[in-house]
């Protein structure tokens, strides 16, 4: 049998630590040259694209290139695209969409997208709103300003009660209970009022009181038999449907404190064809007329 030959030893650098000694073992020179062209190649990166952070931004690499640029160009790229349909449907009657379907298709899943960016925060990815917090049900029929998608496109435009637009839709009930102008008991009595025309459980005998308070301070706004009045936008008292709570509670805190709920104005933040389209999506909902 022969022998197998003894592998040569490896000799050491002449190190030591406590008795420890470096053996003299160099890396094989393939992988010496690979680091060293990752090195090259890295430093070539830093150089061509966006890499280091400075106080006030990054540098920009010598080929200018960046995500941000390429999310533009695909913008614009499908905007040219879609240049056509977005004039068409800036030019259409909005009551007439429907009868096109190319048109409302592109309405529709244009007004889908910029619904989820822009309004679910508020009104809730599917339209239905947010119980118990002010934010409207998109999805019913009870509408503050009209629900004909003329109306619903000039409320997403100028938007409600805020300070931004002109032309925002505007109205303000008085705090019944924080200005003095009604007492405990006179509240108390028009609670039991709306929750009779309302269909809720009552106290008939203050419900009858609560009527002629309500004779005296919120026909003006919501009607003698209390369906409100969209032109000012006042609440449909009689329908069971409630933005802020339809409870004993929430309606003596509605009451007492009144609601101020706002709506900012889209108009300037989308454009044209933008605010058309949402308009499409939301009347198409169901709860639209």
């Amino acid at each position: 049998m022969k022998t197998p030959a003894k592998r040569p030893e490896v000799g050491t650098t002449g190190h030591q630590w406590d008795g420890i000694e470096e053996l003299n073992n160099p890396l094989p020179r393939w992988w010496l040259w690979t680091l060293y062209a990752t090195i090259i190649w890295g430093v070539g990166y830093t150089i061509a694209y966006p890499a280091w952070p400075m106080l006030t931004g990054a540098t920009q690499g010598v080929i200018g290139w960046s995500a941000r640029g390429d999310v533009a160009a695909d913008i614009a790229r499908f905007d040219a695209a879609n240049a056509g349909i977005k004039a068409r449907l800036v030019a259409a009657d909005l009551t007439q969409i429907d009868s096109q379907q190319d048109l409302s298709a592109f309405a529709q899943n244009a007004g889908a997208a910029i619904f989820r960016t822009n309004c679910a925060t508020c009104h809730g990815a599917g339209a239905a709103g947010v119980v118990g917090k002010g934010y409207p049900n998109l999805l019913d029929d009870d509408w503050l300003w009209g629900g004909d998608i003329d109306a619903i496109l000039t409320t997403i435009r100028h938007g409600i009660r805020n300070a931004q637009d002109p032309d925002a839709r505007y109205s303000q009930m008085p705090a019944f209970g924080v200005d003095g102008i009604l007492e405990g008991p006179q509240i108390a009595a028009a609670v039991e009022h709306v929750l009779a025309i309302s269909g809720g459980d009552h106290d008939a005998a203050l419900a009858a009181e609560g009527a002629v308070v309500f004779a005296e301070n919120c026909v003006s706004c919501h009607g003698a038999a209390g369906k409100g009045d969209r032109e000012l936008g006042a609440p449909n008292l009689t329908d069971a449907i409630w933005l802020y709570g339809g409870s004993r509670e929430a309606l003596t805190y509605t009451i007492v404190n009144a609601r101020f709920g706002v709506m900012p104005p889209w108009a300037g933040r989308l454009s044209e064809d933008e605010l058309r389209a949402v308009a499409v999506y939301v009347h198409s909902r169901g709860g639209g007329e």
